[in-house]
């Protein structure tokens, strides 16, 4: 049966039925050993692209499994090791040259370039100072204007369309190759052109004003996207050309140095989340006589006293807890009398060089009353932790602290985020001191200043480390919030509006509170499709080629835009599954806030807590359990409209149907992450290499390094067996500069290649300087995202389906009672399907 097969496929692919090919494959697909054509080569190249299937064992969703790993293979990633092309079957040895002759057409017709060279002339080009006379600036922003506004609005047959669609694309895929800021202005040209262009199309020829069912729905959803295409715009106006300031030196003499009050506001976090901090704080290096920290405890503990007054800081309470933090920090400036004020969240550790780093810049811009730096989180957040993706993914905030921010500095309008910032005690005093009007007291104070004309600051250094939150409901109840205190600011003190601010700077906290409104067109997004599985309501009233042909141009330029801009700090597509996750939660207070600003109170965010077991939390979930309910529901009704519905509506619903599959798997990765998964140490492990030298019990010193550190223990990398038992005792030493300093430690294992050890602290000063030889290094998080790789567009859709997939799986493991005979039928299930999805393929042995 194998061979006839094999004549039929030859045949099928204008192939001679001798051909190798047709008969490997065939046995690839039957598993036939009686007709086994291959060399053992052969068959270890084909072992090597299909690491998943066992030629020996043959299974019946083989098939499946060929057929998605060579679309993969295809479309995604590329063999690690491509073999010799006279070793090919011979029908790949075809489609090989004709492809490679294809290229070089292609190749012919493009222009050729060196990227440095091309970036030379581009930034020269753009430098030139011919630009700076005012009638030809003038005149090209006439011209520009007009060619966008002919290019947008013009009326395209399909086939026009379609040609500009490539010109376009061939454009962009070019001006991706060149390296520098000008290429990227020059995409976001490409992306406004093809997003402009769908929604003039959208507006003018897509909405059926005939029936009232289509008209509603369409309407709701030319809304949703008309926020998406404002919040594009926005975005490429706030972060195209980042400022990336750099630290400004400090004054020679000291005495030119200024006072600074540190800051460190408490509540209800434990002692343990707190005392990294203030011991980091002790060390920070600045003159002893200039410098003040003051542990501020809302909780009003007697404990916090005790050890404020053993680490030798100042004690500050209040009899009531009015406004909470901001109320705090507002009672602290009544108390201490420092020329600027740093303030750190009770659970970010600042670095040693955080003050002179950051002070530079007040020395020499007399109006400067904001430095900001990141907040950088050396444990996971719940995305992180249950995607199993920490350290190897940005996470959520990264986009912010190494994207917009810099943006932003480059409009002057910096944020300031309510911890690891420095802020010059005058202009904050003129203000009325930390907002207290809205529950995102930062942002707004920041607002309020650069209204009186004082200007703000970014480095985008990581001087201050700190924790993210353990759970996911803590998460989306740190997200509620933000977007509850930006829609505050927003309807009470609105940036659009009012003086004392540059357009720039309007835009700039403008985009940063619609952003936070984006949950209400998100859950549109995730149903619209249902419209007309449902109802058979058009929500774009236009045939499905029309609609690829401008819905797809929008997409995938955005997306390559963005990946350009944002690359290292958010990767393709994990936006939305972070936006499918906050969206039912953000789109209430929002409403609420906008409506009633008064309502609504500050919540403390829980840090340092532990996540005891594996869990999935069904309470967090249930919204997006009902979504996903809905949108399988609308995949059945689909397949019965393809199967009875009439046959000119086969590409409508075949569109629709996509579109429904991946909301059930952006779903499902917001359902993954709401499978806790257990966090049990107290002390978080830092995976950080520190040099180090082990003082064995003998005497004899080995020089190594850090593998890892917390403020309970490390483990060391050896190049050799130290023959250490358990409970013995040792001392490493570690620097904290140029200064050395040994700490006892036991030993809880030891082999060839590492000792895990236990720190064994006896007094206050030691663990002080242990926190100041770890944490707080100067170099600490310089290399955090080392090794880490940039964005592939591909790769991100890739991951994100995946995460998808792997929630729905998750959610049938835990509906069902532990095992029972349907959860191991659900588990089984799961595994089967993650047996067939496509695999990294291996390098041949």
């Amino acid at each position: 049966m194998a061979a006839s097969f094999g004549v039929r496929l030859g045949a099928l692919l204008g192939v001679s039925a001798g051909a190798r090919w047709p008969r490997m494959l065939a046995e690839l697909l039957l598993r036939d050993p009686a007709h086994a054509p291959w060399s053992a080569a052969a068959r270890q190249r084909i072992g090597a692209s299909f690491p998943h299937i066992d030629l020996s064992r043959p299974r019946w969703a083989d098939p499946l499994r060929v057929l998605l790993q060579c679309l993969w293979l295809l479309l995604v990633r590329t063999q690690p090791v491509k073999p010799p092309v006279w070793q090919m079957p011979p029908v790949l040895l075809r489609l090989h040259v004709l492809a490679l002759r294809g290229w070089r057409r292609v190749q012919g017709w493009l222009p050729q370039f060196d990227r440095d060279r091309a970036e030379t002339l581009i930034e020269g080009a753009a430098d030139h100072s011919r630009w700076d006379h005012p009638l030809l600036r003038t005149s090209a922003y006439v011209v520009a204007a007009a060619l966008a506004i002919l290019c947008i609005t013009t009326p395209f047959s399909l086939a026009a369309q379609a040609v500009f669609v490539v010109m376009l694309w061939v454009i962009a895929l070019i001006m991706r190759q060149i390296p520098g800021p000008v290429a990227t202005l020059l995409l976001i040209v490409l992306s406004v052109t093809a997003s402009s262009r769908y929604m003039w199309w959208r507006l003018t020829s897509t909405l059926n004003w005939d029936e009232p069912l289509d008209f509603f729905w369409g309407m709701l959803l030319l809304g949703a996207e008309t926020y998406t295409w404002l919040i594009l715009l926005l975005g490429y106006l706030q972060s195209a050309w980042p400022l990336r300031r750099q630290p400004m030196a400090m004054p020679t003499a000291l005495h030119e140095w200024p006072t600074v009050d540190v800051y460190i506001p408490t509540y209800n976090e434990p002692l343990k989340v707190v005392m990294p901090t203030v011991y980091a704080a002790v060390g920070i290096d600045w003159p002893r006589d200039k410098i003040n920290v003051y542990l501020l405890d809302d909780g009003r503990r007697d404990e916090f006293r005790r050890f404020a007054a053993e680490a030798g800081v100042g004690y500050i309470v209040r009899p009531d807890n009015n406004h909470a933090k901001a109320g705090n920090l507002n009672h602290a400036m009544k108390l201490t009398n420092g020329e600027y004020i740093a303030i750190f969240d009770c659970d970010h550790i600042p670095t040693r060089t955080f003050l002179q780093t950051t002070m530079g810049w007040f020395l020499r811009d007399d109006k400067l009353a904001l430095m900001q730096t990141p907040h950088h989180f050396f444990s996971p957040d719940p995305f992180e932790r249950n995607l199993g993706m920490f350290r190897r993914t940005p996470n959520e905030g990264e986009l912010f602290y190494g994207v917009i921010q810099d943006g932003n500095d480059l409009w002057d309008a910096t944020f300031f985020c309510g911890s690891c910032a420095v802020l010059k005690r005058g202009p904050l005093e003129e203000v009325g001191g930390i907002a207290v009007e809205t529950v995102t007291e930062d942002a707004h104070t920041a607002l309020k200043m650069q209204r009186l004309g004082y200007h703000s600051a970014y480095i985008n250094m990581p001087l201050a480390a700190g924790l993210a939150t353990e759970s996911l409901s803590a998460h989306i109840g740190q997200r509620i919030r933000w977007a509850r205190g930006m829609a505050q600011i927003f309807r009470l003190d609105n940036p659009f509006l009012g003086k004392g601010l540059s357009w720039a700077q309007r835009i700039c906290y403008g985009n940063a509170m619609l952003h936070f409104l984006n949950g209400g067109p998100r859950l549109l997004f995730l149903t619209a499709p249902l419209a007309f599985l449902f109802f058979h309501a058009y929500v774009i009233y236009a045939p499905a080629i029309a609609v690829m042909l401008f819905v797809l141009p929008h997409m995938a330029h955005a997306n390559l835009t963005n990946s350009r801009i944002q690359g290292s700090h958010r990767h393709s597509f994990w936006a939305e599954v972070y936006e499918t996750v906050l969206a039912w939660y953000t789109v209430r207070p929002t409403m609420v806030a906008l409506i009633n600003p008064g309502k609504g109170k500050f919540n403390v965010t829980a840090k340092g807590g532990l996540v005891e077991r594996d869990y999935f939390d069904w309470t967090i979930s249930l919204p997006y359990l009902v979504i996903v309910g809905l949108n399988i529901a609308g995949l059945l009704a689909g397949v019965g409209r393809l199967i009875w519905g009439p046959s000119t509506e086969i590409a409508t619903t075949v569109l629709n149907l996509f579109w429904t599959v991946y909301n059930i798997l952006l779903l499902g990765g917001a359902i993954s992450v709401a499978s806790e998964t257990r966090q049990v140490r107290l002390s978080h492990r830092v995976a950080i290499r520190l040099p180090a030298v082990l003082h064995q019990p003998d005497g004899r010193l080995l020089r190594c390094e850090t593998i890892d550190f917390s403020d309970s223990g490390c483990a060391l990398a050896v190049a050799l067996a130290t023959g250490l038992q358990r409970d013995d005792r040792v001392m490493v030493s570690l620097w904290r500069g140029e200064e050395e300093h040994a700490f006892s430690a036991s030993v809880i294992s030891s082999d060839a290649t590492q000792v895990r050890l236990q720190w064994v602290l006896a007094t206050q000063e030691e663990r002080m300087m242990l926190i100041q030889c770890t944490f707080a290094r100067a170099d600490a998080w310089v290399s955090w995202t080392d090794g880490r790789k940039d964005d592939r567009p591909l790769d991100g859709l890739h991951a994100v389906l995946r995460v998808g997939v792997l929630g729905i799986v998750r959610l049938f493991q835990h509906a069902t009672p532990a095992g029972g005979a349907a959860s191991r039928r659900l588990r089984n299930s799961g595994a089967w399907l993650r047996g067939v999805l496509p695999r990294q393929p291996r390098a041949p042995q």
